[in-house]
């Protein structure tokens, strides 16, 4: 079997990065069984699904999403900058992503916040993601410590992961003690070295972004156990598909 493919932020390569619409198509994809998607609460408390912590760059609003109601959010367009046929695309709320994929694919959802930004954040998502019995189809993931520890103490049951971009020496201590899983880390600090020490760890490792198919293949050499994340899942299946007929050639 393939290393598991992760669409980053859906198919975001071609749709508008974390939209339904990137969402849907990912999934149209029969290699992708993992989605990536970030997570912030508006000012009235509604998880929803955007990356950056202002609207600038993804929509055609301005200001910082904590600082903006639901309502107000709704109303925004977030898909015309990646081209005229997304436009009118909206930022999801995190229940609507959850209703769509239940049952369909897993989430990597990952808190998206620094120091106590967020404090009702990990609870809110719990909620959701419990209110459809998703608990063992996702992953909470976060470069913020405190929010996975305290996903652990709300929902002992929840899988957490740290994201990082570095290669600690104490790493698994690191894990152990946050009582992680799952480890997402960018591609260029994983070796053979990292996925024995997580493997006797009994953790799950992520590699991201990977979007070139020769790093891709370089990469799943090192362990078929390695999920990929990528935004361009259409390459991924290109990468494998080339080596499966590369050996199965009659």
């Amino acid at each position: 079997m393939n290393n598991l493919c992760v669409a980053h932020r859906g198919f975001s390569s071609i749709a508008p990065e974390n939209t339904m619409a990137a969402f849907l198509l990912a999934m149209e994809q029969p290699e992708v069984q993992w989605m990536e998607l970030d997570v912030q609460l508006s000012r009235d408390g509604v998880p929803v699904v955007i990356h950056d912590f202002t609207f600038d760059r993804t929509t055609n609003g301005k200001g910082l999403v904590r600082e903006t109601d639901w309502s107000a959010i709704q109303q925004l367009d977030a898909g015309s900058w990646k081209g005229k046929a997304y436009q009118g695309e909206r930022v999801p709320a995190l229940s609507e992503v959850l209703d769509r994929c239940c049952g369909k694919v897993r989430l990597n959802i990952e808190l998206k916040t620094q120091g106590d930004m967020y404090p009702g954040l990990p609870a809110a998502v719990i909620h959701e993601v419990r209110k459809r019995h998703m608990q063992h189809d996702v992953v909470i993931t976060s470069f913020e410590p405190a929010a996975l520890v305290e996903v652990k103490k709300l929902a002992p049951e929840f899988k957490t992961g740290l994201i990082i971009d570095a290669r600690p020496g104490d790493l698994a201590a690191v894990l152990r003690q946050m009582k992680c899983s799952f480890l997402s880390i960018g591609y260029t600090n994983v070796d053979k070295s990292l996925m024995r020490e997580m493997r006797d760890e009994g953790i799950q490792v992520m590699a991201w972004t990977v979007d070139d198919k020769t790093i891709m293949k370089r990469l799943a050499a090192m362990d078929p156990e390695l999920m990929l994340c990528t935004n361009k899942p259409d390459e991924w299946e290109q990468a494998f598909q080339e080596t499966s007929s590369r050996f199965f050639r009659p």
